[in-house]
Formats: structure tokens, sequence, C-alpha cells
């Protein structure tokens, strides 16, 4: 629980932006006297939140709010702030990043008030929405928010379900490649490669190029691997989605009749268990942490992963820091264009749960967590794997500090031309679905054609279960937020 011990941690983090204990306690007492008369702290939009909460804090009890691992450092000291300018005290409780939206699900199929807050993944929110798991903000929203408060952020197509608003983005989560700057840019290496394949060896464009780099630079015999993908069940539909994206088709046809199981999908299958051979030997067994710690030995040409990644990997004690180059996902030739298709798979979003019984103050602290003075603190923080999502965030120093430019103007780039994930009702059994077909087809237990044939079946049910004409709107809805060159160059199977 945040209390007096937890606030004296805070303070150090406050006096990074050059406030005094005696500063804060003349601050808060002017935003409280000032309250009839409106806020007096200029910019300073967490003030501003943090006055409007303090007066609903006298009965309030502690605020619960379930984190996912890896986000208590961005964490901590937002709430110790909210905590010294409001006196509301903040528990934070973590679980693992694989089971925080089957928590907060569980939490409401049983009734329990145990959270108030809660950040589950943002692909869920449409299911825990559909579960009666969270509340709509859009009322706390029209009282609280600025003006164009959400403008500057770069990404917020999972902060909406079916018309109304259900979360706040506080982490962009736009999947990025990263390559081992030493081997792409040995002048020696560079010279086989163009005289192997005719083309000089850079970042590749499509995922063709890509593949072929990784069986170019994959010599175990020498102790050097092509790369490092993810091959667990669950991680493993996000490569095959953007592989299949970039072969130029909607998953899903305008009427949801599922697209995934003709000759594109299953090419991009075939690519992905075909490159398999050339990817580090144990990684069918790594999760998301255990992929970086492997990445950072310095033996592997490339990796797929986040801004968690790059904030991992360019700690001042790791091995690659500095070492790498980073680029987006590969893409794929669509006629005589490249179609891109960065893609937003993850990240974690701020919302209230139906269950609490302090639901305007829950918002308010959200609220206070996702203004450009609190974000940019979280986001900074070198153990906390939060990224960049907010404008502001890409010329703070601290920032610039944990990321890198380089990584960040790549970074950047990803999020604003992000294709989104898959927010329909059941994003979890369509995705969950797939990923085990994938995997079936990856073990040899069936063929890619089987897999993707019997995914489309189950796809074709889970649509029914939900409301087929409910999901053609839904799904007509996404479709329109698909940046504009995808949309362009997408189409449905004749």
């Amino acid at each position: 629980m945040f209390g007096l011990d937890s606030e004296l941690e805070g303070w150090e983090v406050l006096k990074g932006r050059g406030l005094t204990r005696r500063q804060m306690s003349l601050g808060l007492g002017a935003g409280l006297t000032g309250l009839a008369a409106g806020p007096v702290f200029g910019k300073a939009t967490d003030l501003q939140v943090a006055a409007q909460a303090h007066r609903l804090v006298d009965k309030a009890r502690p605020l619960s709010t379930l984190l996912p691992e890896g986000s208590r450092a961005n964490l901590v000291p937002v709430a110790a702030a909210f905590t010294a300018k409001t006196g509301a005290k903040i528990i934070l409780r973590e679980v693992h990043v694989d089971q925080i939206n089957a928590e907060l699900m569980l939490n409401s199929v049983l009734g329990e008030a145990k959270y108030d807050v809660a950040l589950p993944a943002t692909f869920g929110v449409a299911d825990l929405v559909a579960a009666g798991a969270i509340d709509a903000l859009d009322d706390y929203a029209a009282r609280y928010e600025p003006p164009g408060f959400r403008d500057a952020m770069l990404y917020q197509e999972g902060d909406q379900f079916d018309g109304q608003t259900y979360g706040f983005q506080t982490d962009g989560d736009a999947y990025v490649m990263f390559y081992h700057r030493e081997m792409l840019h040995d002048p020696d290496t560079q010279a086989r490669y163009a005289d192997r394949f005719g083309r000089p060896l850079s970042a590749p464009e499509t995922w063709e190029e890509l593949d072929q780099q990784i069986r170019f630079f994959n010599a175990p015999e020498v102790g050097r691997y092509g790369g490092l993908l993810f091959r667990t069940p669950g991680y493993l539909a996000w490569e095959w989605w953007v592989r299949f994206h970039a072969k130029g088709y909607w998953p899903l046809a305008s009427d949801m009749t599922p697209q995934i199981a003709g000759d594109a999908g299953v090419a991009a299958l075939e690519e992905l268990i075909a490159i398999t051979d050339c990817l580090v030997p144990e990684t069918s067994s790594l999760g998301l942490f255990e992929n970086w710690a492997r990445y950072a030995e310095g033996d592997v040409y490339c990796n797929i992963g986040w801004g968690g990644t790059q904030k991992y990997l360019n700690r001042s004690q790791s091995p690659m820091r500095g070492r790498m180059v980073h680029g987006p996902t590969p893409g794929g030739n669509v006629g005589s264009e490249i179609l891109a298709a960065p893609y937003f798979n993850w990240g974690w979003s701020f919302v209230i749960s139906t269950a609490s019984a302090q639901k305007e103050l829950a918002y308010l602290f959200a609220l206070f967590a996702v203004t450009p003075e609190m974000s940019t603190l979280a986001i900074r923080q070198p153990d906390g794997f939060f990224d960049p999502y907010r404008d502001e965030h890409y010329s703070d120093p601290g920032v610039q500090e944990a990321y890198s430019k380089p990584f960040l103007k790549v970074h950047r780039a990803a999020l604003e031309g992000a294709i989104p994930d898959l927010y329909l009702k059941g994003q979890s059994e369509y995705f969950q679905t797939l990923g085990r077909g994938l995997d079936k087809a990856l073990q040899g237990e069936v063929t890619p054609e089987v897999a993707l044939s019997r995914v489309a079946q189950q796809w074709q049910l889970i649509t029914s279960r939900a409301g087929r004409e409910e999901q053609v709107t839904r799904w007509a809805q996404l479709r329109a937020k698909y940046p504009p060159n995808a949309r362009r160059l997408l189409r449905d199977v004749a």
C-alpha cells in the first residue's frame, strides 16, 4: 500500500521535476483553495486532476489497482505522486502478463470487488466490455477530460468499443524489428551477401527479404543464429497475422467470412514454418522476458518485439546496448507496391472495474496517470516496460535516454501507421483458436491447409455466437481504422 513510507520514495521522483516538499505542499493547497475559480496551475494537467480527486478522498478506501508484471516500476512513482497530491492510498497488485485479462474477467464473473482500476492488455478490452467487467468512461470524460486531451495520443483504436470509450491507452506496443548492427554492417558480410543475392544487405522491407537474411546469417556451427522470432502458441499468431496482411488480403471479408485459409494464408504459414529451423533452437520454449535475455547474448541476427524489448536491451549493463539497428516489421509486394503492415498487437490500457465502489476516484487516478506529466514520468522509468504513446514522450530527455533516439524514430512511425488488432467481441477466442491451429501445423500434426481450414470453421462458429450482424458492423468500423495505404491495397478474396 502507498502510505507515508511509499510517499518518501515518491518524493525522490518528484524532485526530478524540480518540486520540493514545500513547493508540493503549497501547490496542493493552492489547487484546493482555488477550485471554485478553476485550477491555478496553468498547463499542469496532473495537478488539476489531483485537485479534483482530493475532494473525493476523505471517505474513500484505498484504490486497488491490478497491473501486469513488468509495469510496477512505471506505476510506483505515479501512485506515490497521486498519494502525495491527494491523500488517496493506492494498492498495486501484480500478475503475470499473460494472466491479467483472465484475472479481471474472473473477478467480474465471481462478483468480487477486488479491483478498482486495472491495466489489461488492450486486445482484451472488447471481451471485457462484453462480459460486463469494465465500465464506459464517457460520462466521466465529459466532466473531467480537458479539451483535446487525447489528441496527442498517437494510437487510440483500442480505447473504444461499440461507440463508447472504455480505456486510456498507456503503452505504445507496436511491433518492431531488431537487427544486430555488427552483423548487418560488416563489410565482408555485405560483400558476400551482394555477391550471392545480387542486392545490398540492408534492413529488409519484405518478409521474403527477412527470411533470406535469417537463412544467410544462420550458422550454428560457429555459434551464430539467424533469428529469435516467437514460436510459443500464445505469441505465434502475431507474426503470422503480419505475414498474412503483407500478402495483401483482409483476414475477414466484409460479411465476416474468414479469408485466412486461402492460398495467401497457407503460404504465410508455410513460410513461417520453413524459417523456424534457422531460429535459436530453444525459441519454442521462450516467453517474453526469456526472449529478451536470450537476444542480449549477442549471437543472433534479428529479433521481433516492442519498446519494452528495446528498453531492456538498451540498459547500461546490456551487452547489446548501442549494437542494434531498428526497423518496422516487414511488408509484402502487392502489385508494384510494398504493403507495409506495422501492427499494434499488445499494449496496456487503464480501465475501471464495474465492481468498484469508487469509480469516480478510480477514473481520476487513471486520468492522472495518463496526463502528459505523469505518463512521461512513467514511460521514462528504465525498469518498467510501458512504451511511448503520446507526442510529448518522444522529446523527453529521460525517455530518449531509456530508448535511444534512433529507436524512438522507428517506434513512432510504427505506432502512427499501425494496423489495429482484432478489436471484436470474442477476440480472445479468435486468436486462441488461430494460435492453436498454427502451432499444430508448426509441430507437424496437420498440414497448413488443414490447420487453417479448421480455424476458419471455428471462426464462423465464434462469429455466430457473438452475433453475426453486430460483428459485421464492428468489423466494418475496424477496417475503416486501418491506415489509408493498407486500406487501399488490402482486398477481399474474389
